[in-house]
């Protein structure tokens, strides 16, 4: 079995690495910028047709704001991407917003920032491939018609190529990544040539159709708050921003630099995509309308409703198809990159959970298990636990876009908010012990940017939650908080373990025990009991005895007969079972060998089979695991297991097949009476 295991494992992820071949997994800035800015740059393909998706709930008379909403989402981008670069200067160890706010807020404020970024970084991933499931849907009724199903495969799938190692998924999605960014930036660059230098009129598919507006008459405050909310929308833009700051580590040195340098070209790419595909859609006349009013609120150029066959294309697929045509081969592509970047933004939460689950672990907030490396040298126990995160949102949400979208951002500038407030307190400390102009001068200038930052990013964490608490962030407000108790509740629990553990003045030789009282349990005397009781005679405890459970009257007095006839230097203990129970009348012996001697110990010697097949387990060792278990409770009793490899397991061990009986010499039998010299 476990052979047949291991060569799963090794096609699935691939041959084990050594941990001095670390160095190896380390990523140039040509495939950081995939790995790490898929989530960023994904944005464009629906944080532009969001913000429409809000404004036409008032009518198309609102889109005359979508420039300014895109300016104030561009402001923020610009903010947070030179905030970041401070960071990932300051702080390079790769606790990205963690590290920042523990340091210089507390750990308090830390565990706040880390709950908020594990709550955002499966949402990352949940609604990055709910999102590229509906572009495939357009064109596949199956996919359609399974959207859960196969957004739970695509996880997988991206769960299986990020367990393979980061350099291995960096080259796996460098071509898809940079395919939709030349592609959308092509879009942009001939859109805006035709519309500039020839004086082409572009058409969206949707430019003729009307908008019937869900609310009309708005007052001044409904009308600002409707356009806030566009704006809360809109700033799904930053999403993977901090995915940089949190996996420094995994760049090629000088790593800050190449990191901040990767977060740069990001940061123009992404503002570049996501102003051109605005600009170009109102260009062009896109009318987007909610995806699940499409049917009542857009209408045909004669008046009518669409009606419920009507498929909405993306905002990207209509710009597209204003620009190349909507048959053409270019349309087909963009049209395809787009729905592969989106399944691919999630990789970014692949690289950014694991690496803080780590940190967290090593500061002993999360189980232990998150700070081991796997095979590949990826954090593998956080891959799994973020793809397990993600499937149940999309099985629990119906991998709908919508609903997703309103539980999302509200971490991600959580986390913002105080990262950018500890770095002001970071360059404030700095500054009160640094003397030199020049670096005072550099100081001065990076506090600045990341208060502006810090201003900024609260500003829009307060217009997220004022406009989205209702229709769903609600459930992010509360699974945060649950997060940072589970968090404080496992540090308490680690911190009290090692507590107790630690060995204090009063602990010296005194503690040892006075005898060590051995039993060897015996259900039939075989080649299994005879090494166990061999072992345990070798240990040389002070007394030593077997002792067996007598169930059946019959059987029990046949095993004391074969004892005595074979001569087996050992007595033998036969308790009484009247209820056929055997776990309960041995706990009750030790524990009655206890209680009469509490300074000595009881080591329990337990037979054991090692077979080789799955199914083998159920038919042997159940009741020596159920002994085990109840006897690990037992203060002052040492359990040792004397395992009995059966010729089923030989396949596992590497040995030869055994031989036929009679084929070969059989060593001369010993005498049980020579095996050992009786315990002392």
């Amino acid at each position: 079995m476990a052979k047949g295991t291991d060569l799963f494992k090794r096609v699935l992820v691939g041959r084990a690495l050594r941990s001095g071949q670390l160095h190896e997994q380390l990523l140039p800035k040509r495939l950081a910028l995939p790995v790490f800015a898929s989530d960023a740059l994904s944005s464009v393909a629906y944080a532009p047709q969001e913000i429409l998706v809000i404004l036409s709930l008032a009518g198309v008379s609102f889109y005359a704001y979508s420039p300014w909403v895109a300016m104030a989402v561009v402001v923020v981008m610009i903010t947070v991407v030179a905030s970041y670069r401070q960071n990932v200067h300051a702080y390079p160890s790769g606790g990205g917003d963690y590290e920042v706010a523990t340091t210089n807020l507390g750990k308090n404020a830390g565990l706040t920032v880390a709950s908020a970024l594990m709550v955002d970084y499966v949402l990352t991933v949940a609604v990055s491939v709910a999102n590229g499931v509906d572009y495939v849907g357009a064109t596949i009724p199956f996919v359609a018609e399974h959207k859960p199903a196969v957004a739970i495969g695509i996880v997988i799938l991206l769960t299986v190529v990020n367990l393979r190692g980061l350099r291995e998924s960096g080259a796996a999605f460098a071509v898809p990544t940079y395919a939709f960014m030349f592609a959308v930036l092509g879009l942009i660059a001939w859109g805006g040539f035709r519309v500039l230098v020839f004086g082409d009129e572009l058409r969206a598919p949707s430019a003729d159709f009307g908008i019937v507006p869900e609310q009309t008459d708005l007052t001044a405050f409904a009308a600002a708050f409707l356009i806030l909310r566009a704006f809360s929308t809109g700033c799904a833009a930053l999403t993977g921003v901090e995915a940089i700051s949190n996996g420094v580590p995994a760049f090629r040195k000088p790593k800050s630099r190449n990191a901040a340098t990767t977060l740069l070209l990001m940061g123009l790419i992404a503002i570049t995509m996501f102003g051109g595909i605005i600009a170009l859609g109102l260009a062009s006349g896109v009318k987007i309308a909610d995806p699940g009013t499409v049917a009542t609120d857009l209408l045909r150029p004669d008046g009518t409703p669409v009606g419920p066959g009507y498929y909405q294309q993306p905002i990207i697929s209509q710009v597209a198809d204003a620009v190349f045509g909507g048959g053409s081969a270019l349309f087909v592509i963009i049209s395809a990159v787009t729905a592969l970047i989106l399944f691919l933004a999630a990789n970014t939460a692949f690289n950014g959970f694991p690496v803080l689950g780590s940190i967290l672990a090593q500061d002993r907030y999360l189980p232990r298990q998150l700070h081991t490396r796997g095979d590949r040298l990826a954090f593998s126990n956080g891959i799994v636990i973020l793809a397990l995160g993600a499937c149940l949102l999309l099985w629990g949400f119906d991998a709908d876009v919508t609903r997703l979208l309103n539980l999302y951002i509200v971490g991600v500038f959580v986390s913002f908010t105080l990262s950018q407030t500890g770095m002001v307190i970071h360059w404030t400390r700095l500054l009160k012990t640094e003397d030199d102009l020049q670096v005072r001068h550099q100081m001065h200038r990076s506090r600045v940017i990341n208060f502006f930052g810090a201003v900024m990013t609260g500003l829009v964490l307060v217009v997220v939650l004022l406009t989205k608490f209702v229709v769903g962030a609600w459930i992010v407000c509360i699974a945060m908080p649950l997060l940072f108790l589970m968090m404080k509740a496992i540090r308490r629990h680690y911190d009290n373990v090692a507590a107790e553990l630690e060995i204090t003045e009063e602990y010296d030789e005194a503690t040892l025990p006075a005898r060590n009282h051995a039993i060897v349990l015996i259900s039939q005397i075989h080649k299994p009991t005879m090494r166990a009781l061999a072992y345990a005679r070798a240990t040389r405890p002070s007394t030593l005895e077997a002792v067996t459970v007598g169930v059946e009257g019959k059987e029990a007095r046949q095993l004391q007969e074969d004892w005595e006839r074979m001569g087996i230097p050992v007595p033998l203990k036969m308790l009484d079972s009247p209820y056929r129970e055997i776990t309960q009348p041995v706990l009750d012996y030790v524990k009655t060998l206890r209680r009469r001697s509490p300074r000595d110990v009881v080591t329990v010697f337990i037979p054991e089979y090692v077979v080789g097949h799955w199914w083998e387990h159920l038919l042997h060792n159940q009741s020596a695991l159920r002994l085990k278990a109840r006897l690990l409770f037992k203060p002052g009793v040492m359990v040792t297991s004397v395992p009995w490899q059966l010729h089923s397991s030989d396949r596992l061990l590497g040995r030869p097949e055994p031989v036929a009986p009679g084929s070969a010499r059989r060593p001369p039998r010993r005498n049980v009476k020579d095996d050992q010299a009786p315990p002392r």
